[in-house]
């Protein structure tokens, strides 16, 4: 693998051929991967699987026309055909009015902040295969596990740098470790799965084998033998894990995209109210070791830390250069880019800030609800608003968890599930978008 330098020298080289061969501007990534996977099953070795991938994109305009390509190949006859064929499909491509680089002066100058995310360390198979083996032996103890999807253990490193012909130039590292186990509980057709996993930076960072495999196995065994409720009205609580699928949807509502084409069931919300009094969400990307920190945005522009949500008050757009072109805005630090194609956005470590009740307070008035530990499908318009998606988890009865209830839907409109939404005082960062226990009011759940 590249080193950073490197990186960041060998896009800026084909961003300097492209100028050459006639492009009026132009910018290029570089991504580079080595990733180790172990995965085992009922105590043996099942698979090892070892990555690495290197690639180049390379987007150049012509006036206002622009194209994208990319490659594999580093030779410099494929670089050199690379960028003819980029710039002779930019003449021809459609006029786009918004299309462009990132403002010059907005560009981040200077050192990029240092946000400990490269332990620069190497896993060994053998390393990987003895964590993903007490993770799976840890949930396999756990009384009343019946059977196992197995333990995985991974690690992985990754370079990603950034030029643009406007004078941007940079890299960054980051390395990754995960491990999980997934068991089952129950028998036949009545056999329930459930799973846990944690996901780092560094690897000292990661939780111990032990604990994930017996959360694993605790979560299985709750949930076997599900049963069925009437159909009705009533609170619903997410659990964090499935929680933070609410905040995906906002912020495909709030994204520059949808908003220049009008598809947002938020459209009209900016500086309203949207979600109750008292609910902040933040985006931060200088979070150290943070799963999703990032020096600097997929066009080269500066970031920090950004309160998306305060008091339930909806404060910006997410915006990219061209959406905030379009709407005659400034770009937030939101651009996010793959190899091809022109930016998106995307936040980076995204929470809901918890709220000032515990689990069991917003618990203590419900006399029948739902605890919802799982979502399945994606039926949510995000025209409208509509939600409507599968769910699985456990009846609330008195204020009190009990059974273990399954093969429900859950409806509502996500305009008035943020207004009715509770967060929960129980907010721990452990993923990218981290949420606290959710309490919505009034939501129809339907038994199948």
């Amino acid at each position: 693998m590249l080193t950073t330098d490197q990186a960041r020298d060998r896009a800026a080289a084909i961003v300097d051929r492209a100028k050459a061969a006639g492009a009026d501007a132009a910018d290029a990534v570089f991504a580079s991967d080595t990733a180790l996977d172990v995965s085992v099953r009922l105590g043996a070795l099942e698979d090892v699987g070892r990555s690495e991938s290197a690639e180049l994109g390379l987007r150049v305009f012509a006036g206002k026309r622009s194209a994208s390509v990319s490659t594999s190949n580093f030779t410099d006859a494929s670089i050199a055909a690379l960028v003819e064929r980029a710039v002779a499909m930019a003449r021809e491509a459609p006029e786009d009015a918004w299309a462009g680089l990132a403002p010059e002066e907005r560009l981040m100058h200077g050192a990029p902040p240092q946000l400990d995310l490269d332990d620069g360390g190497e896993a060994s198979p053998e390393s990987l295969r003895e964590a993903a083996l007490v993770a799976e032996d840890a949930a396999r103890a756990v009384a009343g596990v019946t059977n196992s999807e197995g333990g995985s253990a991974s690690a992985s490193r990754s370079i990603w740098a950034l030029a643009t012909s406007h004078g941007f130039a940079a890299s960054y590292a980051t390395t990754s470790y995960g491990l999980s186990a997934s068991v089952l509980a129950g028998a036949g057709g009545e056999m329930v799965r459930d799973y846990a996993y944690h996901s780092t930076r560094r690897r000292r960072d990661l939780e111990s084998a032990e604990a994930i495999g017996v959360r694993a196995g605790e979560r299985a065994v709750a949930r076997a033998n599900p049963g069925r409720i009437e159909s009705g009205a009533m609170p619903v609580l997410f659990d964090p894990r499935v929680g933070s699928s609410l905040l995906g949807h906002f912020l495909g509502a709030i994204s520059g995209q949808a908003i220049t084409r009008r598809t947002s069931f938020l459209l009209d919300a900016l500086g309203s109210a949207v979600f109750a009094p008292g609910v902040e969400i933040a985006d931060d990307p200088h979070r150290p070791r943070g799963l999703r920190s990032r020096p600097f945005d997929g066009e080269g522009l500066p970031v920090s830390p950004m309160a998306i949500v305060q008091d339930g008050i909806l404060e910006t757009w997410l915006l990219d250069s061209a959406s905030a072109r379009q709407l005659g805005l400034e770009p937030t630090g939101h651009a996010a880019r793959g190899i091809g194609g022109a930016p998106g956005v995307s936040t980076s470590n995204l929470h809901m800030a918890a709220g000032h009740q515990s689990v069991q307070a917003l618990l203590g008035g419900i006399t029948r609800g739902i605890y919802v530990t799982e979502l399945i499908g994606m039926g949510v318009n995000g025209v409208t608003g509509d939600y409507s998606r599968g769910a699985a988890g456990f009846l609330i009865e008195n204020g009190e968890i009990t059974t273990p209830v399954a093969e429900l839907t859950i409806a509502g409109n996500l305009k008035d599930m943020y207004r009715e939404l509770t967060p929960a005082n129980d907010l721990e960062f452990r993923y990218a978008t981290n949420v606290p226990t959710i309490r919505i009011d009034g939501m129809t759940v339907a038994s199948g």
